[in-house]
């Protein structure tokens, strides 16, 4: 586990407004933090996942700060749970991405900090639309055992530097992320993290998982960049 230094962190529970909804969100700001990333996440408990925790904790003692939120309402995530239709609606978690994002920026502790995208399962794939759609407010994104082909043609229009992850036993997703991955214009790289298939359940996968999360965007986050 993690050990983390209470007094170098700021910690805050935050609202955002998309539109007419409020989101739920967690930010931590490291002393002296070199850049932030945001966890979108398509359901109301996610946020408080171990996995998700994990990584971000990781990030927070390199010195990134982090916003885990929410993208749905908690009747929305309801909603979802039963139907199981909302996480596909790329649209609409796209779109309160980037009112996070733009949260971040009018934020005077955060307004400073170059903004990374970390998105697993189908909120990858939100991520990148996000990226896509406005490009000069995301330095880096990191998609995780997601589905980033989801995102389509606007794969072509991301610019921010881009790394897939994804198990080199989890045959599916790794096709579709290779997909993906011929897509993208600029740069980029794909991670296979070798006899995993899900990336939360085998020893040492998580591990590996925060590492590389936490050397891409500390390398392309950093302020001197």
């Amino acid at each position: 586990m993690i050990n983390t230094a209470e007094s170098n962190h700021q910690k805050q529970k935050i609202w955002v407004m998309a539109n007419s909804v409020k989101l739920k969100g967690n930010l931590v700001i490291p002393k002296q933090a070199q850049g932030v990333v945001v966890f979108g996440h398509d359901n109301n408990s996610s946020c408080f996942s171990p996995y998700n925790q994990y990584v971000a904790q990781t990030l927070q003692q390199s010195g990134i700060a982090t916003l885990l939120i929410d993208l749905l309402t908690v009747e929305e995530a309801e909603l979802e749970r039963q139907t199981k239709q909302l996480r596909f609606d790329l649209g609409l978690l796209a779109e309160r991405l980037l009112s996070s994002t733009q949260w971040l920026r009018q934020n005077p502790n955060t307004q400073h900090l170059k903004i990374g995208y970390f998105g697993a399962s189908t909120d990858s794939a939100a991520a990148l639309l996000a990226a896509a759609d406005c490009p000069d407010a995301v330095s880096a994104i990191i998609s995780c055992g997601g589905r980033p082909d989801l995102a389509g043609s606007a794969l072509t229009r991301v610019e921010a530097p881009t790394l897939l992850i994804v198990g080199g036993e989890d045959f599916p997703d790794l096709e579709m992320n290779r997909k993906a991955f011929s897509y993208l214009q600029g740069k980029k790289e794909i991670v296979m993290i070798p006899e995993a298939t899900h990336l939360s359940e085998e020893a040492g996968a998580l591990d590996e998982v925060a590492r590389l999360a936490s050397q891409w965007f500390n390398r392309y986050l950093d302020p001197s960049n």
